[in-house]
């Protein structure tokens, strides 16, 4: 049966949908800014897990999110966005809970698959039914503001997490999304409009998601248990061919499924194929430096964790602030110059940290003009990459190209974070933090040249940005194709 139509009470304002569908992107953006601020307070609670260990904290989010997230786009349309919408939330706050009362660092890595797991069915579902709400007129207009909610989540979410953390402990840095979850659900079931579902639609293809997601945990068991385990070690080589072998019968799988968790027949433009390698290779440094900037602060600044957050926020609110002209000058100029331009300097900002910042705290000489850098590049460079990536595709297959893209981001930053694990190592002096931490940064400026590299074969040709429906975006909370209207 196809979802039923419901009438919204003629008093109700669509301003209340935008609220509800909003909040849901919210909760999703703020938990990946807070869970970097609390890593430091996870290694401090347990002290016998590794860092290999809590690092799938952050990784398994990524994975299982970029593994669901166009398959949780597909079930919407088939089944009801209101209906996935709905699901989505409700699994996203029971992860939350679960994350929030684990006991050990097992329990809390299986509430974060979770978390991930909600986050991919509840945002592709709450763009939708945004849209739906509004008319087509007002479409580039809502989205943007859409994307705002998120760029403000990675605004506060390093000032809003250390403050959360330092009164109650990291488990308010999950706790927190209780009562939104339970305000988003009881406003929703009020306002939300259950619109027709294309139920003849092919199943999406669910075994591929099982596939793909075995395949990335595999690489990242490799990657980031390579130190312990030995570079020549049988589990080693094991893991990565199991990757591979997993992989290629994604591939294969992709290839033959009418609803294929990634349609290869895309990368047949170049324009997309190259912009989404340039977003992988960039999310590879770009995550890696999230994380490692806060491990930084606290370990060899020893900053506490709400001064740590303090002192990385004015990078994200210089992406927030960066983030809608970016758009403008990617409509004007192309995708290329604007993209190269920003990675430009997003690698003079990590340069800066690499070659400037020492072992004492010199807060405004050494850290503020790297940051300030750091998100101007970042500012320029993501909202166009993902704009980059779609341009080339027929208008119907931007939402997917921009899932497509968006997966790009997750799969990246969980191999960086894996890569930071074994660069990072267990430092057991200063210096040895201080040398492996600039050794961090400058392979993540490596990685931003690389996407530079990737991005010369993206497409001249400048499109206007607000036509192209935006990335649902969990992590960054940069919504970025929209917000140049």
């Amino acid at each position: 049966m196809s979802e039923l139509v419901e009438v919204v009470p003629p008093n109700i304002r669509r301003g209340v949908v935008f609220f509800v569908t909003a909040l849901g992107a919210f909760m999703a953006s703020l938990d990946l800014s807070i869970v970097n601020v609390a890593f430091p307070a996870l290694e401090h609670s347990f002290p016998h897990d590794s860092r290999a260990a809590l690092a799938w904290v952050i990784t398994g989010y990524s994975i299982v999110f970029a593994s669901l997230l166009v398959t949780g786009g597909r079930t919407a349309d088939r089944i009801g966005k209101r209906k996935v919408f709905f699901i989505g939330l409700g699994v996203f706050t029971l992860g939350s809970a679960l994350c929030g009362l684990a006991p050990t660092v097992p329990v809390l890595i299986v509430g974060r698959l979770v978390q991930g797991a909600g986050a991919a069915a509840l945002l592709p579902s709450s763009l939708g039914l945004l849209l739906a709400a509004f008319g087509s007129e007002r479409r580039s207009q809502i989205v943007a503001q859409w994307a705002g909610v998120g760029a403000l989540a990675v605004a506060t979410g390093p000032s809003l997490g250390a403050a959360l953390i330092t009164a109650g402990g990291w488990r308010w840095a999950f706790f927190v999304n209780l009562p939104v979850g339970a305000i988003a659900y009881l406003t929703g079931r009020r306002v939300l409009v259950a619109h027709r579902a294309d139920t003849n639609r092919p199943h999406p293809d669910y075994v591929g998601v099982v596939l793909v997601s075995g395949s990335l945990a595999a690489l990242i068991l490799g990657i980031s248990e390579g130190p312990s385990w030995g570079w020549t070690s049988g589990k080693l080589v094991l893991s990565l061919v199991g990757a591979l072998v997993v992989g290629a019968a994604f591939l294969v799988r992709c290839r033959h499924h009418a609803e294929p968790v990634l349609d290869l027949n895309m990368f047949q433009s170049r324009s997309f194929t190259f912009a989404n390698l340039a977003t992988l290779l960039y999310s590879m440094g770009f995550f890696a430096m999230l994380l490692g900037n806060i491990l930084f602060l606290t370990s060899v600044w020893h900053y506490s964790i709400l001064r740590a957050g303090l002192s990385v926020t004015p990078g994200p609110i210089v992406v927030a602030v960066v983030s809608r002209p970016a758009g403008r000058l990617a409509n004007k100029y192309g995708f290329r110059s604007v993209i190269i331009g920003g990675l430009t300097f997003f690698v003079t900002g990590l340069l800066y940290y690499a070659l400037r910042v020492g072992p004492h705290p010199e807060y405004l000489a050494q850290w503020l003009p790297a940051t300030l850098l750091s998100g101007l590049g970042i500012g320029l460079t993501f909202p166009v990459l993902g704009a980059g990536a779609v341009s080339s595709l027929h208008p119907e297959r931007f939402a997917v190209g921009s899932a497509v893209n968006q997966t790009a981001r997750q799969v990246g930053g969980a191999v960086g974070v894996a890569i930071l694990v074994v660069i990072l190592g267990t430092p057991h002096s200063l210096n040895t933090a201080l040398t492996s931490t600039r050794h961090l940064w400058l392979y993540c400026a490596l990685m931003a040249a690389l996407s530079g590299v990737a991005a010369v074969g993206i497409g001249r040709r400048a499109v206007p940005v607000a036509a192209v429906t935006p990335p649902v975006t969990a992590t960054t909370g940069n919504p970025v194709e929209a917000v140049a209207s």
